[in-house]
C-alpha cells in the first residue's frame, strides 16, 4: 500500500470515550449507525478532495441490503457493493481492513495513560472478548466506582457485564426528578430536590445540580 503511489488511504479514528458517550447516552446511538456515519464521512472526505469515485466496496455492518441502499441514496452516481466478509472477497477491502487494524494497534501502543494513582499495564491482549489476556486485564483494571481507564469502551458488552457484577450501583437523584422539572422557554430544567446522600462539600455550599435539556 505504501509502495504503490497510485494508492491512497485514510482512517477515521474514534476515541472510545466518544463511542461510550454516544452508545450510553439517554438517546442512544448504536454501533451500527456510528459505523455507517464513519464510512459515509470517509467517502465524503475522498469526494471533497476532488477524487473521482465510481465504485465502493464495503464490509457490511447490519443488514447488507439496507446499508447498500442507504449508501446509494446518499451518494448517487457511485456503485456500491456491500457484502459479508468483504475483506475475504475484495482485495481493496482487505487493504482497508489492514489499515484499520494496524492503526488500532499503533493507537494502543502509543496510548497516553491519563489516569493517575493507579498502575496501568499495557498487557491488553488482542482486545477481543474471547481473549483470556484481555479479560484478565479488564478485571485487574476495574475501579468499582469509576469503571475502566479511558482507553476502554464502557459500552462494550464484555465491560458492561464486568461492571454489573463488580461495580458499585449508583443512583442519580436528577434522574428521578422529571415530574418536578420546570419548563421555561422551551427548555426542561431538572434540579436536585434534596441533599440526601450528597457530599458535605455540596451541602455546605448550597450547590445545586442543574441539567438543562433543549
Amino acid at each position: 500500500m505504501k509502495a504503490d503511489e497510485s494508492m491512497g488511504w485514510a482512517v477515521d479514528v474514534i476515541d472510545p470515550r466518544i463511542l461510550s458517550s454516544l452508545m450510553l447516552a439517554k438517546v442512544k446511538t448504536n454501533l451500527n449507525l456510528i459505523s455507517h456515519n464513519s464510512a459515509m464521512g470517509l467517502i465524503s472526505r475522498v469526494l471533497n478532495s476532488g477524487i473521482f469515485v465510481t465504485e465502493v466496496f464495503v464490509d457490511t455492518v447490519g443488514d447488507a441490503e439496507k446499508y447498500e441502499a442507504e449508501l446509494s441514496k446518499r451518494f448517487p452516481g457511485i456503485t456500491f457493493k456491500v457484502a459479508k466478509k468483504a475483506d475475504s472477497l475484495f482485495p481493496i477491502v482487505s487493504a482497508a481492513s489492514i489499515a484499520a487494524k494496524v492503526t488500532r494497534d499503533k493507537a494502543l501502543k502509543e496510548w497516553i495513560i491519563e489516569e493517575t494513582g493507579q498502575e496501568i499495564t499495557r498487557e491488553f491482549g488482542s482486545g477481543y472478548p474471547g481473549d483470556p489476556v484481555t479479560k484478565e486485564w479488564l478485571q485487574k483494571h476495574l475501579h468499582n466506582v469509576f469503571g475502566f481507564p479511558t482507553l476502554v469502551r464502557f459500552s462494550w458488552e464484555t465491560c458492561k457485564s464486568i461492571i454489573t457484577k463488580n461495580g458499585v450501583e449508583v443512583h442519580w437523584e436528577a434522574e428521578h426528578e422529571m415530574d418536578e422539572g420546570k419548563v421555561r422557554y422551551g427548555k426542561t430544567v431538572l434540579m436536585e430536590s434534596n441533599a440526601i446522600g450528597r457530599h458535605d462539600f455540596f451541602v455546605k455550599r448550597k450547590l445545586q445540580q442543574i441539567v438543562t435539556r433543549f
